[in-house]
């Protein structure tokens, strides 16, 4: 039964592949780039059997330890994105429980982050080949590694699984988790200016992390190798101790939702209440308007993309910070705009299945577009312009008002005109409604890069003259030139937003089945 749980799952991996060319191409990606981070890795851990042992040591126990950490942390932040082998789909099957657990362990295995998780592991024992001692417990405190990882990654998992079926926790979970990966490179920056200032701390906490179910494993060769053999026996028993303590633990909570299967709370609303239905008018465009709207107040897949409004400063902030130069910063009404307006170019995608509604009641593709522009439009447009005028007043840079507020015009318009083009015309795999924001359906790769990366090489042609006209009046300090890419982006935005409307419109009359098609495979 444990073979089998691992060709099931080599199975779907395989079948996966054949459905879809495009997560071919991502897998290929992703190996290829795990290949090279794999070969860094193993690099670096070969150069250090030729340092110091407690150098080896330190850096050992402190990359082991963050390894565990994220195979730890990422089913809280990345929720369902490799759910093939979900123990809910066994609850039917009479499969022995240890034979289950055996399967489940070993099969998380099988793909990119298991195998170069796996390989790195086992490629510690490099760092100690001049050791006899250590060459023989390193193989073994790696595997003893990888497996607390898998599953501890898996008992986590089981543990919100629960939790995980309340709409508004994947709601909240997901919007929250999405901060600290945006700001991943301040934090990166900051651990890193610490980490230059403070050398001497790393081998004290390395010490103290070999002690934790997060560094024992990784600590054991090094202690061997500095003749500390006592310690290496007791970090040896925590290591195993850890492991054996999650396998029960996961055994149990496996059990438990066995028998108990996980289901979706169905939340009870009052009788009545039609949230922005009652604010618009009676009409195609006002219900798309107002249906579009709720999506962005209570879809996370669209939560992700508001989310990036205020944190937008913080990184431009950061980024004047590590350069002395906070220019940048006065193009935040632009960026903001660019992100905010794009959103709505995977609005059919997004729309999944539920586009059926706008094909059989045979919706205009002008009532369509205008009512997603609408929606998108009423946030967008303030947030923009309070964008453009906060970080004018804190550099007291006036004088740039016309030119930024011609570019950030010219950007908004324009792009709810070229996205409403696009969505017309192009489909891709997104997440699926209820759905972590951060799952990577198959085949969604390299096809949303090409689509994404044609519309903004568009979208910069299209505002090229706004664009020039306010880097000239930046750089030159004519205000004419200011006015001149105000009048250009209150000219050109509206004939842009309009001619997209009107050629998304005939597109989506002419291609609505073939997108309803799209989307329906698209899951």
């Amino acid at each position: 039964m444990v073979a089998d749980l691992v060709r099931l799952k080599l199975a779907l991996l395989a079948n996966s592949l054949r459905r879809s060319k495009w997560q071919l191409v991502g897998v290929i990606i992703g190996g290829l780039y795990g290949l090279s981070l794999l070969t860094g890795v193993v690099a670096g851990l070969v150069a250090l059997s030729f340092v110091e042992p407690e150098l080896t040591r330190t850096v050992v126990v402190l990359a082991g330890s963050a390894v565990v950490l994220g195979w730890m942390l990422i089913p809280l932040v990345a929720g369902g994105v490799d759910m093939t082998l979900d123990p809910a789909r066994f609850v039917t099957f009479s499969i022995p429980l240890h034979k289950l657990l055996a399967g489940l362990m070993l099969a998380s295995l099988v793909g990119v982050p298991g195998v170069v998780t796996l390989i790195a592991a086992l490629a510690t024992t490099a760092s100690w080949w001049k050791y006899p001692l250590p060459l023989v417990a390193a193989p073994v405190c790696a595997l003893l590694a990888v497996f607390t990882c898998i599953v501890l990654s898996r008992l986590v998992t089981s543990a919100t699984a629960t939790l995980a079926s309340s709409r508004r926790f994947k709601d909240v979970s997901g919007i929250v988790a999405f901060i600290p990966l945006v700001l991943l490179g301040p934090i990166i920056g900051s651990v890193a200016t610490g980490i230059e200032n403070a050398q001497a701390f790393l081998p004290a906490l390395a010490e103290t992390m070999s002690w934790t179910p997060l560094g024992a494993a990784w600590s054991v060769p090094a202690d061997l190798a500095l003749g500390s053999y006592g310690a290496a026996g007791g970090k040896f028993l925590i290591a195993a101790g850890t492991l054996a303590g999650l396998v029960w633990i996961w055994k149990i909570s496996l059990a438990r939702a066995l028998v108990t299967p996980v289901h979706s709370a169905v939340a009870r609303k009052s009788a009545g209440n039609l949230g922005f239905f009652a604010r618009f008018p009676g009409t195609p465009t006002g219900a798309i308007a107002a249906r579009s709207l709720t999506y962005w107040v209570r879809d996370p897949r669209y939560g992700a993309s508001l989310i990036m409004v205020p944190v937008l400063p913080v990184l431009l902030i950061f980024v004047g910070s590590q350069s002395g130069n906070f220019g940048l910063l006065s193009f935040l009404g632009p960026f903001a705009a660019v992100l905010l307006v794009w959103s709505i170019s995977a609005d059919v995608s997004y729309d999944n299945t539920a586009f059926w509604l706008h094909v059989s009641s045979g919706v205009s593709g002008i009532a369509d577009r205008t009512g997603r522009v609408l929606a998108c439009g009423m946030f967008a447009l303030p947030v923009s312009l309070l964008f453009v005028v906060l970080p004018l007043w804190l550099n007291n840079s006036w004088n740039l008002l016309p030119a930024m507020l011609g570019l950030t015009l010219g950007v908004l318009l324009t792009g709810l005109g070229l996205s409403s083009v696009v969505s017309a015309r192009y489909t891709y795999n997104v997440p699926a409604p209820g759905d972590s924001p951060f799952k990577t359906p198959p085949g969604s790769g390299v096809r949303t890069i090409l689509v994404q990366f044609g519309g903004w090489l568009t979208l910069a042609v299209l505002i090229a003259p706004e664009l020039v006209l306010a880097l000239i009046a930046i750089t030159t300090g004519a205000m004419l030139f200011g006015w001149l890419a105000l009048a250009a982006g209150l000219v050109l935005g509206p004939v842009f937003l309009v001619l997209g409307i009107r050629i998304g419109g005939r597109w989506y009359d002419r291609r609505a089945p073939e997108l309803l098609l799209a989307v329906s495979h698209n899951k």
